[in-house]
């Protein structure tokens, strides 16, 4: 497949697709004892744009020697890549204690799925030489990783990158899902 690349570069990029990714869900003081949950992503997606992630770059780590640090961004949204399979049984954040709607595998909304046609998703396939199964984007579940966390975790965690084209579609299917007006229920 051509839509993924194994090509490693110095910086985040969008489309770069990464294990092991924490994520704070809380953080409470009690009676003295700090408290912490994390969720360990067993995959995740970069969905900021790369225009920002390579200006970011270059004023932290490339030392161009710009006077102020209005290019640098916080944090980098990523969205949890999960098992297609566990998708379709509802069953990919079982872990969490969560379960989500089933998708019929052999029916339209399965079908419509692996289409791209479902606007929450994003359906991805990986070539041999990638270790991952086939997987979905769930847009509704994007949240945002440390920057320096990120590029700590790059080295030991980066496992291939979406291809050009590719994450230029998923990008836009983000943006729209996130830009989609709510309606009332009644």
């Amino acid at each position: 497949m051509k839509n993924v690349r194994i090509r490693k570069r110095a910086r985040i990029s969008q489309g770069d697709i990464y294990k092991d990714v924490e994520f704070i869900e809380y953080a409470i003081e009690k009676a003295g004892v700090i408290e912490i949950s994390k969720i360990i992503f067993p995959f995740v997606v970069v969905l900021t744009q790369d225009c920002d992630l390579n200006q970011d770059y270059t004023v932290r780590w490339a030392k161009n020697g710009a006077s102020n640090h209005d290019k640098k961004i916080i944090s980098v949204i990523v969205a949890p890549l999960y098992n297609v399979e566990y998708v379709y049984s509802g069953e990919h954040l079982s872990e969490l204690n969560m379960t989500m709607a089933e998708i019929k595998k052999e029916k339209t909304p399965g079908n419509t799925l692996r289409q791209n046609k479902t606007p929450r998703y994003h359906y991805l396939e990986f070539p041999p030489s990638v270790p991952i199964v086939s997987s979905v984007l769930d847009f509704k579940h994007y949240f945002t990783v440390n920057v320096e966390y990120l590029k700590k975790h790059k080295k030991a965690n980066f496992i291939c990158q979406i291809g050009p084209l590719y994450r230029e579609d998923v990008s836009q299917r983000f943006s729209s899902y996130l830009s989609r007006i709510g309606l009332p229920e009644k």
